[in-house]
């Protein structure tokens, strides 16, 4: 299933808050700062220090930010222009001082584009706060993801959970669910933003043959850390769902195919 013929860029920037609004807005709940921090703290483990990065979907700059004043290296993109604004005056230190770069054109443009990002192909590409939901097409985009890193890289992102228990409470949920498990993925009109729904294996397929999906992680921190360990796919997958029903965000580990 492919979303309505319309530019992507506009289909979804103007349904989303962008910039200051953004920030305020990604701040004001406690789930949502701890969701933020559960990340970063993986991207931590994952990482080796002083690793290059390439934030896509990188928004105002908040995580690129974070993990420059760690010694990390980033490149980032975001396909909306007013986010892409804010960004360069976010991190305008560290992009002057090498540290951070940012592309900028079309989504058309980012995903076409030869080569990797302005300091080298990356270690890992993060993707926080469900980029991929918004994506068409994942397995192009999984094909530039390629071309971004090195023969060891790893994609690490963040997805809105298809199968979270607070939305099967829900009349619409049960409705479309066939759909779900018939096509692999559903796409919403909103309210927010127009997006998908996907189901592991789904990223799994839309992944191949450049990357695996290896394990995937709860979205939230938990006291004794056991949310930095994941569980082991692909032979867990009915597993990881009883486990994971509950967090509205989940995290997927994607590495990358050694070539023969």
């Amino acid at each position: 299933m492919r979303a309505p013929h319309e530019n992507s860029d506009l289909r979804y920037v103007r349904h989303t808050s962008a910039g200051a609004e953004y920030v305020r807005q990604i701040n004001a709940q406690e789930s949502d700062r701890r969701t933020r921090g559960a990340f970063r703290d993986l991207v931590l483990k994952i990482a080796p220090p002083g690793a290059r990065l390439f934030d896509f979907g990188a928004g105002p700059g908040i995580d690129a930010r974070f993990f420059a004043e760690r010694g990390f290296r980033v490149d980032a993109y975001d396909i909306d222009p007013v986010m892409r604004e804010y960004f360069v005056d976010h991190c305008h230190d560290f992009i002057d001082s090498g540290h951070v770069g940012l592309v900028n054109g079309s989504s058309r443009e980012f995903v076409t584009s030869d080569g990797a990002g302005p300091r080298g192909r990356a270690d890992v590409v993060i993707s926080n706060f469900a980029p991929l939901n918004l994506v068409d097409d994942l397995h192009e985009l999984f094909g530039k993801f390629a071309a971004l890193t090195g023969a060891q890289g790893k994609v690490l992102a963040s997805v809105l959970n298809p199968c979270y228990s607070g939305e099967m409470r829900t009349r619409w949920w049960w409705r479309r669910v066939p759909r779900l498990w018939r096509d692999g993925q559903l796409f919403l009109p909103g309210p927010q933003a127009p997006h998908y729904r996907r189901l592991l294996e789904h990223f799994g397929s839309a992944a191949a043959p450049e990357f695996r999906l290896t394990r995937v992680y709860r979205g939230l921190p938990s006291p004794c850390g056991a949310h930095l360990n994941g569980i082991e796919l692909p032979d867990g997958v009915r597993l990881a769902w009883l486990q994971l029903l509950r967090y509205r965000f989940i995290f997927l580990l994607f590495e990358k195919r050694p070539r023969p």
